[in-house]
């Protein structure tokens, strides 16, 4: 009997949703190059502290890439050019501007950004109202984009997929009434995305490349196969069981490594490498990031003797790593996945900010830190939380004085219940002198305190008393020696936000803020953080949790690196492609005076043993 066949058999693909993934083409490089024009026809690398972090297409075909040393860049292509990238808010903003308008042609609102370059769009709805309107003349089709106005939107041809499509050649062998419809919607949703993505273009001045699919899985991965500027369809047949061979959603998935796998991390995927090779995946010397030169692709995997969900759950497990895994991988493995596009949010779930350091080990260099960190991270909230009230409404005068105000026609979106403070110290040495890596933090929380809401004091006032009166005390819960830590990173974060106060039954934001806090103590219950709670993933191992695409910092930890996603769980969601700024402390090599990522460390030592 063959074991492979059970686990195959439960794996039924779920084809009823259209989703369609947006990736801004060299999103960061294509900021500077709308602001100016003259960079889009020269190599243009941003840079963050000694690395390239992205680079427009130019500079790749002149043998640029990401994450390439800023030296070893120059060399490659001397009239390269060369913008700094530290500061995050002219990215932040083009995301927001380019998501909101995307958003506006969503019907059912489940549009979620994905770091500040890509987007999904459950366009289920639209495609299904579509789908009914059609006649039989496919040709000469009209796609509305507005049930309420039937003139809103565009001619096209409902007998042709407009763009690319996976497989280049379509065959429609199978008899499926279901894979018939289900090839209809995909042709119509091509359609819709071909539309707004020549629309984003001419309005916003961005390109991008569209995936179409029916999970937010196989539409990211079929973006991939044309780019830039482009887009492809996943075409049917989906169901193994319709067909006389493999399916199309089958063979697609198989031609990937396991490492370009959304959902499979970094050392997910050398677990898994390694128990089909027999041995650990050797890694490319040439690679200053280490990547592996041994791919193994999914095929090989899925097609390895006894494979199987129960099987992968026993190759995965270990600590930290949640029951199920088995399941999830084998999901993902065959093109299953069952997360839902998220609704659109108004607010962040969370805003963080960090900064990694060669070493911090005394209260002075810690209290310096705090404050700079504290202080931006107020700035983020008063950015990403604020908005001008257009009702015109006063400060009631019956508020707290410490309670949150309009004052500036300003009032609060949404309220976090809790700020959190995470540490991450450096490993000890090994008795060879090597250290060995630790991506492990150290965590405390507690209830956000009151003061911080109040728009009447200037930020630096409010971030030296949130230092002296919160982070402090959470500091000394951390770490109870007087100096010594070796910190390489430290993090703030405000979560758990809150609806400021909707009078509406839809959750908009219906009355001053200042109104909330006369029930202040009704709001404030939800505030209390226990011990017991706050106990629990005190030590969080890993990479930073994907709810972190919101962070940003003064460095290199702004956004996380696939190379490096060390991370032993799987989420339900994955990291930009373009988020390729290190997360990580950095590694100064004594021979040759070189400053890398730490992660770039062992690949580095290898490079000098070999020269």
């Amino acid at each position: 009997m063959d074991t492979r066949h059970p686990p195959r058999k439960r794996l039924k693909r779920d084809s009823n949703s259209i989703i369609l993934h947006f990736d801004y083409d060299c999103f960061y490089a294509a900021v500077f190059e709308n602001e100016t024009p003259q960079y889009r026809s020269l190599p243009l690398a941003v840079q963050q502290k000694q690395i390239i972090v992205t680079c427009n297409y130019e500079a790749r075909r002149r043998g640029l890439h990401k994450l390439q040393l800023i030296n070893d860049a120059k060399r490659t292509c001397p009239d390269v050019v060369i913008v700094l990238g530290e500061d995050l808010t002219r990215f932040r903003d083009a995301s927001k501007e380019l998501y909101s308008f995307l958003r506006a042609f969503s019907w059912n609102s489940r549009v979620e950004r994905l770091g500040f370059d890509e987007v999904f769009m459950d366009v289920s709805d639209i495609i299904d109202y579509n789908a009914a309107l059609l006649n039989h003349d496919f040709a000469n089709s009209f796609f509305c984009l507005s049930k309420n106005d039937p003139t809103l939107g565009f001619h096209f041809n409902a007998a042709v997929v407009a763009g690319h499509t996976y497989p280049e050649i379509f065959q429609q062998d199978d008899d499926s009434s279901r894979e018939h419809h289900l090839q209809l919607r995909l042709t119509l949703a091509s359609h819709l995305a071909n539309h707004l993505r020549h629309l984003l273009e001419k309005e916003k001045g961005y390109t991008c490349t569209v995936g179409i699919s029916t999970n937010k899985l196989l539409s990211k991965l079929v973006g991939n196969i044309h780019k830039p500027n482009d887009q492809t369809t996943l075409l049917p047949p989906y169901d193994a069981s319709n067909t006389h061979g493999t399916d199309n959603v089958t063979s697609f998935m198989d031609s990937h490594e396991l490492g370009k796998v959304p959902g499979i991390g970094f050392k997910l995927a050398q677990q898994l490498r390694a128990y089909v090779l027999g041995r650990d995946p050797q890694f490319d010397r040439g690679l200053v990031y280490g990547g592996t030169k041994e791919h193994v692709s999914v095929a090989d995997l899925r097609k390895y003797a006894g494979m199987g969900a129960d099987t992968l759950e026993r190759i995965l497990a270990g600590p930290g790593t949640p029951h199920g895994i088995g399941t999830r991988i084998w999901g993902l493995l065959n093109g299953c996945d069952n997360a839902e596009v998220g609704p659109a949010r108004e607010v962040p779930k969370q805003i963080s900010i960090e900064d990694s350091y060669l070493r911090l080990d005394n209260l002075g260099q810690v209290l310096k830190e705090l404050r700079m960190l504290a202080s931006g991270l107020l700035t983020r909230m008063h950015t990403d939380l604020l908005e001008y009230d257009s009702l015109g409404d006063h400060v009631d005068s019956m508020a707290p004085t410490s309670a949150a105000t309009t004052i500036s026609g300003k009032r609060w979106l949404a309220l976090p219940k809790t700020i959190r403070l995470s540490t991450r110290p450096r490993a000890p040495k090994n008795p060879d002198g090597s250290r060995s890596r630790s991506f492990a933090r150290i965590s405390r929380s507690a209830p956000m305190p009151n003061f911080v809401f109040s728009l009447a004091e200037n930020v630096d006032a409010l971030s030296n008393r949130l230092v002296s009166e919160v982070l402090v005390p959470l500091f000394r819960k951390i770490h109870h020696e007087k100096s010594g830590w070796d910190l390489s990173l430290i993090n703030i974060a405000v979560t758990n936000m809150v609806d400021a106060a909707s009078d509406t039954n839809k959750g908009a934001i219906g009355r001053n803020i200042a109104t909330m806090f006369r029930n202040q103590d009704d709001v404030l219950k939800q505030w209390k953080v226990d011990d017991e709670l706050e106990m629990q993933g005190e030590v969080a191992q890993g990479r930073p949790s994907l709810e972190q695409d919101q962070a940003i910092s003064r460095g290199l930890s702004s956004i996380d690196m696939n190379h490096e996603d060390t991370q032993a769980t799987v989420t339900d969601e994955w990291q930009s492609d373009e988020d390729d700024l290190a997360n990580d402390d950095m590694f100064h090599c004594e021979q040759c005076d070189a400053v890398l990522p730490t992660f770039a460390a062992e690949a580095h030592r290898r490079w000098h043993v070999q020269d």
